[in-house]
C-alpha cells in the first residue's frame, strides 16, 4: 500500500485493497473481488501465515509464487510454509501452479548455491532468479515496476522478470479455459454426448 501511494496519478492504475485490515478475530478474511474491469488480481500474503488461514487464502488461487530469498532465516520459513501448503492445505504439487522465484540473488556466491540445492530439492519449479538490485529499490520509492523504468537501466531486470510473467499469463489462461468449458457444459444441460453423437445432431 506505501508502494501504491508513491504512484503517480499519471501512471496506468493499480487498484490497492489493505485487506488486513478487514481480517475478523476468527482468523476468516473476507471475500476479494478483482475491481471491475482488473486483468488481473495479485494476493500479497504474509511470511507466517496462520494455519487456519492457509487453505482459505490459497484454494481458488490460478497460480501461486513463492519468493525465497538466499539466508538461513529465508530458507527455514519457505521450508516451512511450503510444508503447510503441501499438508494444511493440500495443494498437489503435481498441478504444478505453484512456483519458486530465488529473490535477491548474487551469482557465484555460497548462499546462492546454498538456496539451489535447497529449492531443488522440493521439486517444486524455480522459475525465475531475480538479483539483488537497486532497481527495485528505486521502482518501491517512484511507486513504479522495474518494466516503468527507462530501458537502458532495467534491461538485466526487465529480462529476469519475463520468464515469471510468462508463468502466470500460462496459468490464467489455464483457468479461463476451463471456466470456459464449464460453462459450455452448463449451456448443454445434463446430457453429456459423445462425439459420435454429437455429430448425429
Amino acid at each position: 500500500m506505501r508502494w501504491l501511494n508513491n504512484r503517480s496519478a499519471q501512471r496506468p492504475k493499480i487498484f490497492g485493497v489493505a485487506a488486513y485490515e478487514h481480517c475478523t478475530r476468527a482468523g476468516k478474511g473476507f471475500d476479494l473481488h478483482a475491481w471491475p474491469g482488473s486483468a488481473h488480481m495479485i494476493v500479497d500474503l504474509p511470511a507466517a501465515l496462520p494455519d487456519d488461514q492457509l487453505y482459505y487464502q490459497t484454494y481458488d488461487a490460478n497460480s501461486i509464487l513463492i519468493p525465497v530469498m538466499p539466508s538461513e532465516i529465508d530458507i527455514y520459513s519457505a521450508a516451512a510454509f511450503i510444508a503447510n501448503l503441501l499438508l494444511i492445505a493440500q495443494l498437489d504439487r503435481r498441478n504444478r501452479n505453484v512456483a519458486i522465484v530465488a529473490n535477491r540473488t548474487r551469482q557465484n556466491t555460497r548462499s546462492l548455491r546454498k538456496l539451489m540445492r535447497f529449492l531443488t530439492s522440493l521439486e517444486i519449479p524455480i522459475i525465475a532468479q531475480l538479483r539483488d538490485s537497486q532497481n527495485y529499490v528505486h521502482a518501491a520509492a517512484e511507486g513504479i515496476g522495474v518494466f516503468e523504468m527507462p530501458a537502458y537501466k532495467a534491461r538485466k531486470d526487465v529480462e529476469k522478470m519475463q520468464p515469471i510473467i510468462a508463468w502466470l499469463e500460462k496459468w490464467r489462461m489455464r483457468k479461463l479455459d476451463a471456466a470456459a468449458s464449464t460453462d459450455f457444459q452448463h449451456a448443454l444441460g445434463s446430457e453429456i454426448l459423445t462425439p459420435a453423437e454429437l455429430s448425429k445432431r
